[in-house]
C-alpha cells in the first residue's frame, strides 16, 4: 500500500531553507534566560531581606528550565524557592512563553496548601488591589489565563474566593507580563514576585514549626 507524500506548503519551503529565524528565536531564548538569572539575583536578595521568613525558602536552590512545547510554543520558567514532595508544592514560578505573556506564579498544594489556606484568604482585599488571578482550573498543570484557568479576583467576592481556594487540593495565584513590556519585565516580575514573597512569610512565618524539607527535590515540568 502506498503512503501519500509528505508535502510542504510554499511558507514552510521557504523557512526549511532560512537560517536566520531559529537563530534568532535561539538569541531570544538565551536573552530570555539571562532575564530570569538576573530577576533570580534580586528574588534573592529580597527573600534574604525577609528576616521573619524561614531560612529555606532562601536556601532553596533555583532553577530554570527549558521546552519547546507548551501548547506548541517554546517556554523558559524559573522555579524559586521551590519544594516539590509527591503530593505537596510550595514554589514561586516565573514563566516566559513564547507569543503570549512573562507570568509569575505562586503554587500550593497539599500540606503547604493547607497551612497557608485561611492566611491567604485574609488577604484578599490586598490581593485584589494587586490585581492578581486565581487558579479554577481542576488541573493544576496549566498555566495559559484563559478564562476556563484563571479569573481575575477583583472579579469575585469574598464567598466566591473562599469557596475556590477550597476547592482543590491547591491554590494558584499569579499576575502576567505582557511580551511588549520586555523592557521593563524584570522590574515589574520582580514586583510581582515581592507580592507573592510577602504571602510565604505571613503563612510560614519563622516562628512556626518548618513544614519545609531539609533540601529541595527536584522541579516539576510543564
Amino acid at each position: 500500500m502506498d503512503t501519500p507524500k509528505i508535502r510542504l506548503s510554499k511558507e514552510e519551503e521557504a523557512l526549511i531553507n532560512r537560517t536566520d529565524w531559529i537563530l534568532t528565536k535561539n538569541n531570544v531564548l538565551q536573552k530570555v534566560k539571562q532575564l530570569f538569572s538576573n530577576l533570580q539575583s534580586r528574588q534573592h536578595l529580597e527573600l534574604q531581606g525577609m528576616l521573619n521568613l524561614q531560612p529555606a525558602f532562601v536556601n532553596s536552590s533555583p532553577k530554570i528550565s527549558r521546552g519547546e512545547n507548551y501548547k506548541g510554543l517554546p517556554w523558559l520558567v524559573l522555579d524559586y524557592p521551590r519544594f516539590f514532595e509527591k503530593e505537596s508544592f510550595c514554589a514561586i514560578r516565573t514563566l516566559f512563553w513564547w507569543g503570549n505573556f512573562f507570568s509569575t506564579t505562586l503554587h500550593l498544594s497539599g500540606k503547604y496548601k493547607n497551612a497557608g489556606w485561611q492566611k491567604i484568604i485574609g488577604l484578599f482585599e490586598n490581593l485584589q488591589q494587586k490585581k492578581f488571578s486565581i487558579c479554577i482550573n481542576i488541573d493544576q498543570w496549566e498555566h495559559h489565563f484563559e478564562e476556563d484557568n484563571f479569573k481575575a479576583i477583583e472579579e469575585m467576592g469574598l464567598v466566591e474566593f473562599e469557596e475556590i481556594t477550597g476547592r482543590h487540593s491547591f491554590i494558584k495565584l499569579a499576575k502576567k507580563v505582557p511580551l511588549d513590556q520586555w523592557n521593563d519585565a524584570e522590574i515589574k516580575l520582580a514586583e510581582i514576585f515581592s507580592h507573592l514573597a510577602h504571602i510565604l512569610e505571613i503563612s510560614f512565618p519563622s516562628d512556626e514549626t518548618s513544614l519545609l524539607p531539609g533540601d529541595p527535590t527536584k522541579a516539576f515540568g510543564l
